[in-house]
């Protein structure tokens, strides 16, 4: 199987989810609120279902990926995406628009099984920079998807819904014709059936330290980052009295710094350095950024503040997604990086609430503070006891 082509489709998948993604979510408030009629509590819980439905789903579609090929997989989910999109597309009460949230959480649950096929289909040298490809997908997707959805939105919400739903369906009928299965035949397990919570396949990870600890650090990663998700426009617009073109920008900034780290530059630190000493970088410069963002000052100092966390944001994540496919056995990488990808979409619910808590209550700069305290927990470790507990074969560096 020619690698490239594949690598490009799961790159075209990921980003056409998260393109979707990204268009509704910033419209979303505004659709809820000016056609709907509804509350900024329901508009919050109409955000968060989606990652909950991700977090029930992902491990499911990762054990079934496992047995049934990676390709069935993302197929159906794509279908699902588009269907949920359609349904935004009709939505006239705030019910559909919950149900249209379900189903595209459910159509999204496919990350963890595209970060497996990465996984089928890439050395362990070159997994990294694969995994990087599933990062620039997310920075590209945060960076047109919200303009896109702006300009959309000027003329109709349904037209948003179609566009999310063309977008997939686009992907679908390129997958079914150019997307090979990347699961070798003599890895797919016979005669098992999955549960949407498996106690067995859990334990089995619980029990698998190196895999275990890696879950979690990705955990903190996730959650430190979407700490900031809703608190980054309230404090530009409220602190630092920015315009939404303003903070649009700075948000630009952000996915493309990250996309073009993990994109080209990672592939190529990660042949010269270790994973750990990546991580120690990484979570370094992200703890960095996180800690100085109330501190910027003025637009300029917030933008150089933004790319020193969007450069350890994009050593991280990729790195650490490598590091997992690394430690996890050959026969379950689709149910450990989807349980992964799971309790990653729980960590962008509670980061989210925590920072809108926090930034209320305890003052605008305590969720910039969590963030960073949370990443230096990364750092401790990578620095003390990385090499004793995480145990892999690495290959050499040149």
């Amino acid at each position: 199987m020619k690698k490239t082509p594949a690598l490009s489709m799961i790159f075209l998948v990921v980003f056409v989810d998260l393109l979707g993604f990204g268009i509704l979510i910033p419209i979303l408030p505004t659709f809820a609120t000016h056609i709907l009629g509804v509350k900024e509590g329901a508009i919050g819980l109409a955000i968060a279902v989606y990652s909950l439905v991700q977090f029930l789903f992902n491990p499911l579609f990762g054990g079934l990926s496992d047995k049934y090929g990676r390709r069935n997989i993302i197929l159906y989910c794509l279908l699902l995406n588009a269907s949920g999109y359609v349904i935004f597309a009709f939505t006239h009460s705030y019910i559909m628009l919950l149900a249209s949230r379900v189903v595209a959480g459910v159509g999204g649950s496919s990350i963890g099984v595209a970060q497996a096929y990465i996984s089928d289909i890439t050395t362990k040298e070159n997994r990294a920079k694969g995994m990087g490809m599933i990062g620039v997908a997310f920075g590209l997707g945060f960076v047109f998807g919200p303009i896109m959805g702006g300009i959309l939105a000027h003329y109709s919400y349904m037209l948003t819904g179609f566009a999310s739903a063309g977008f997939s369906l686009l992907a679908f009928s390129l997958s079914v014709f150019l997307l090979p299965e990347s699961l070798k035949k003599d890895l797919m397990p016979h005669g098992i059936k999955r549960k949407m919570f498996d106690v067995k396949e859990f334990k089995k990870i619980l029990n698998n330290t190196p895999v275990l600890l890696v879950i979690v650090m990705f955990f903190i990663l996730t959650f430190s980052v979407a700490n900031i998700y809703g608190t980054f426009a309230l404090l530009g617009t409220q602190v630092y009295h920015f315009t939404n073109i303003q903070n649009g920008t700075i948000y630009g900034v952000l996915g493309l710094v990250s996309a073009i780290v993990q994109g080209g530059l990672i592939g190529r630190l990660s042949k010269k350095y270790s994973d750990n000493q990546l991580i120690t970088l990484g979570s370094f410069l992200l703890a960095l950024g996180l800690a100085f963002l109330p501190f910027g000052g003025n637009y300029t100092g917030l933008v150089v503040i933004i790319i020193i966390l969007s450069l350890g944001t994009g050593m991280l994540q990729p790195i650490l997604l490598s590091l997992i496919s690394k430690v996890a056995p050959e026969n379950d990488q689709g149910i450990v990086l989807s349980v992964n990808q799971s309790f990653s979409a729980f960590a962008r619910v509670l980061g989210p609430l925590w920072g809108g808590f926090s930034f209320q209550y305890l003052g605008y700069k305590i969720p910039f503070y969590t963030g960073a305290a949370c990443i230096l927990l990364i750092l401790t470790f990578s620095v003390f006891y990385f090499k004793k507990h995480i145990i892999y074969e690495e290959p050499v560096k040149v």
